[in-house]
């Protein structure tokens, strides 16, 4: 994949973050990842699709190819107009949790990634934006 793709896919169902997760693990393997780190990819853009379903009642996801100094990566956005994370360091935290789960999605989802930026406000929504840059 080269730098300049890109898509999205809007996610208002749970049958949307398969669609998601197919979306990321193609555009992943495309762009050269290995196995392992397609696996990475996936697993934290399913974590934060589904949090778009659950917490914010959906969004969108929009990834692209990304080129940095000759490295190729793929950078995913999870937007949506929730209620905001009122604190999100809190929100990193392993074990905090608003609603049933566990508390490591969003914790989780950044150790599996190289750059992980939050940008909420409460009432007007949350826009994650995920990177992972290949291995050369």
């Amino acid at each position: 994949m080269n730098a300049a793709a890109q898509g999205e896919v809007q996610i208002q169902t749970e049958s949307d973050i398969v669609i998601a997760r197919r979306t990321v693990r193609e555009a992943a393997a495309q762009t050269g990842f290995n196995l392992t780190d397609v696996t990475r990819i996936v697993t934290a853009s399913s974590e934060l699709a589904r949090n778009l379903f659950k917490y914010a009642g959906g969004g969108v996801m929009r990834w692209r190819g990304i080129e940095d100094k000759g490295c190729l990566g793929i950078e995913l956005q999870f937007i949506d107009q929730g209620p905001g994370i009122p604190d999100t360091g809190l929100a990193l935290q392993e074990g905090y949790s608003t609603g049933d789960g566990l508390g490591m999605g969003l914790p989780g989802a950044k150790r599996l990634v190289d750059e992980l930026e939050i940008q909420s406000v409460v009432g007007k929504g949350t826009k994650i934006t995920l990177k992972k840059w290949r291995k050369s």
